[in-house]
């Protein structure tokens, strides 16, 4: 899909960090809006500003844990522009600490959010997408952390691991249909993840012990993008119909080191019985 004007994108997390800034790259190309997040405040600030520039946007507050929210979302932008023709499946949190010591309340928030947020997206937008007939793009935000195992972000690693693994196969599923499938697998980005994590996390999911604290910027190795690149990185994945969006030079040595392990247990010495 080379052309966004008068498109129709949905994007969940639409309203802060990596989401916002996908939102207004479709929009300078010429997009529809629809905006999905759960924080009702940010939400209402990102239809406005879109708004003011004019752009067609419709905002839905949305909890990416609820299939029924979920499935909301998709009946509300149908009805309001009659087709969908990217979705962004964008809402992430982020968990830290070692796997030997978390609670049980970080499996089960991190899950629901990264996977089954992504998850429900593709069960609610998918059959209509096919039954469309107008092809379309998907793009499911994983993370460096989905194709390369890192310490201390264990839980992180499982719930976008899945993500990179639901995206491979919808990539293969959906190309014959005419759809594009990107799976965005950025390094650190300056956004407010943190922050709304904390924010956003329900009541019934905060860990009965004291949660792991967060990496101070010292300990990240990488550089630090900024989300209006990564935004630019991914309407060129859709324009490319790419299935890997990278965003940082470092990753590209990061993935050959894991290719070479990989390709080393087949070595002689590692493989003959």
């Amino acid at each position: 899909m080379s052309d966004f004007k008068d498109r129709v994108a949905v994007i969940t997390g639409g309203a802060s960090g990596i989401g916002a800034s996908m939102a207004r790259a479709f929009a300078e190309r010429g997009a529809k809006l629809v905006l999905a997040d759960i924080d009702s405040e940010s939400l209402a600030e990102a239809e406005r500003e879109h708004t003011e520039r004019g752009t067609e946007v419709l905002a839905v507050r949305t909890d990416v844990t609820k299939r029924d929210d979920v499935f909301a979302l998709a009946d509300a932008a149908w009805k309001h522009f009659g087709a969908v023709h990217i979705l962004c499946n964008n809402a992430g949190v982020a968990t830290y600490g070692d796997i030997a010591k978390a609670p049980p309340e970080d499996w089960e928030f991190t899950m629901n959010v990264n996977f089954w947020g992504v998850a429900y997206g593709v069960q609610a937008f998918v059959p209509r997408l096919i039954e469309q007939e107008a092809g379309g793009h998907i793009v499911n935000t994983a993370s460096m952390a989905g194709l390369v195992g890192m310490s201390w972000l264990g839980i992180y690693n499982a719930s976008k691991f899945a993500v990179v693994g639901l995206s491979e196969s919808l990539f293969r599923e959906l190309r014959p249909r005419g759809i594009g499938v990107s799976v965005l697998c950025p390094m650190v980005v300056e956004t407010n993840l943190d922050a709304t994590t904390a924010k956003n996390r329900p009541q019934h999911l905060q860990p009965s012990s004291e949660s792991a604290p967060q990496p101070n910027a010292s300990d990240i190795q990488g550089t630090i993008k900024q989300p209006e690149e990564v935004a630019l990185r991914v309407v060129r994945a859709i324009e490319r119909k790419q299935l890997y969006v990278p965003t940082h030079d470092e990753q590209r040595e990061i993935l050959k080191r894991r290719a070479d392990r990989l390709d080393a247990a087949f070595e002689s010495e590692n493989w003959n019985l």
